[in-house]
């Protein structure tokens, strides 16, 4: 890993990609600690939209925010500076936007750069970092790790995951216990769609209520979909318990590769835009067993249930930013703060740390061993990974019987370079 000198310079941070209930904890903590070292890092700026706000030189200063304010955003969802999906192109494609980049820097006297995000995300950085190094100005890049989808390499779970699972276990057992009840008469399966491009650790959390006697069926992006092997489990159990619950991933493919939800639309990074799959498996089940369903896509509600965040997940969304700021500090450069575990149980883990040159374009899928033979769910492996990662709860203040959440000033910075159009 490369190292730089450190002088006192101003940082910069910036949120990426899908927001989540604790990507607010992570900038709490990049925020709070630049705030306790003063002699060596002076304004922290913050990105309006994440790195579009850097392209395009709109900084938030966040040194206009109360202690008050700052520690508030470890109880707040959503992005609280704004987030984008934007991706940079190639360095040979679009070398503009990163030059671009580091005159803003320059500009405002920038020299650490946290950006925090997810796979797409690491490897902005990672440029970035490359860049800085190849046009002889001194920048320290850092990448936050942040993504529901759980699918960056080497950390042990990735912050916003935990709490998405939380929600979904949480829902997925609530509604499980209403179908249970109206079975006799009327509703006999209920599907619940969850988010998973490519990976279905999310889905893999629905499992979780099988300790609760819930006959569930989990369709996960890492296996196929086979048609008449999903119908007959779902016949066999309505038979055995009288209803079922099928945690179904957007992710969810066919066996020549088209996804059960695809629109034929993508979104801002290339990937397919997706949404859909629930209906699409209800239908099925009431045309081929006559069965009478309810579905639910999560869609949002899961990513931003704050109310419902695991404890374990919002103190480790906080120490991952902190410790991104200290490894800036001990001079490390195109590096992400990583969670390793030590043990289930109890659970234990330490702050790590690994290359982006590692992470950057690399995804991590559910293990085969952590799904059952049948494809269908998930074994016990699988639970103790995911166990530790929804215990504890963090709840927010609240009045008026709704939480306190916090609305940030973000005053802006003044402009000192040419306007730059975005192509």
């Amino acid at each position: 890993m490369n190292k730089t000198n450190v002088s006192k310079l101003n940082a910069f941070y910036a949120q990426s990609g899908g927001v989540t209930a604790v990507i607010n904890a992570s900038a709490c903590g990049v925020i709070e600690t630049a705030r306790k070292h003063r002699g060596r890092i002076g304004k922290v700026y913050a990105g309006r939209n994440g790195i579009i706000g850097a392209l395009t030189e709109d900084l938030i200063d966040t040194g206009k925010e109360s202690d008050a304010a700052i520690r508030a955003l470890r109880y707040t969802p959503s992005g609280a500076f704004g987030s984008c999906r934007f991706k940079l192109k190639s360095l040979d494609t679009n070398k503009r936007e990163y030059e671009r980049l580091i005159a803003v820097f320059k500009a405002h006297n920038i020299g650490y750069f946290f950006y925090n995000g997810g796979g797409d995300s690491a490897d902005t950085c990672f440029k970035i970092s490359q860049l800085s190094n190849a046009m002889g100005y001194p920048l320290q890049a850092i990448h936050v790790p942040k993504t529901i989808d759980n699918d960056l390499p080497i950390t042990d779970c990735c912050p916003g995951f935990g709490s998405v699972a939380k929600y979904v276990a949480v829902s997925a057992l609530e509604a499980s216990f209403d179908v249970r009840s109206m079975m006799a008469t009327s509703t006999k399966v209920f599907v619940m769609e969850v988010m998973g491009r490519h990976a279905g650790w999310i889905a893999a959390a629905g499992g979780l209520i099988e300790s609760h006697g819930i006959p569930v069926v989990i369709l996960f992006p890492e296996i196929e979909f086979d048609r008449a092997k999903f119908l007959a489990r779902v016949a066999k159990l309505v038979k055995s318990h009288g209803y079922c619950t099928v945690i179904v991933s957007e992710g969810c493919h066919n066996a020549d590769g088209s996804f059960l939800a695809e629109q034929g639309s993508r979104d801002a990074f290339g990937h397919a835009q997706l949404g859909g799959a629930a209906p699409v498996v209800a239908n099925m089940i009431k045309e081929a067993l006559g069965h009478k369903f309810h579905w639910a896509v999560a869609d949002y509600l899961q990513r931003a249930a704050r109310h419902v965040a695991s404890k374990t997940d919002v103190k480790q969304a906080y120490e991952l930013g902190q410790r991104a700021v200290q490894l800036a500090l001990k001079g490390h450069n195109a590096v992400m703060p990583t969670v390793e575990r030590i043990s289930d149980v109890p659970y234990k883990y330490k702050i790590g740390v690994a290359n982006l040159a590692d992470v950057a374009n690399v995804e991590k899928f559910m293990p085969r061993d952590f799904i059952t033979k049948d494809g269908f769910g998930i074994t016990e492996k699988c639970k103790r990974y995911l166990e530790p990662l929804i215990q504890g709860e963090d709840a927010p203040k609240y009045k008026n019987g709704l939480p306190v959440y916090v609305t940030l000033k973000n005053e802006s910075v003044a402009k000192k370079l040419p306007a730059f159009r975005l192509k």
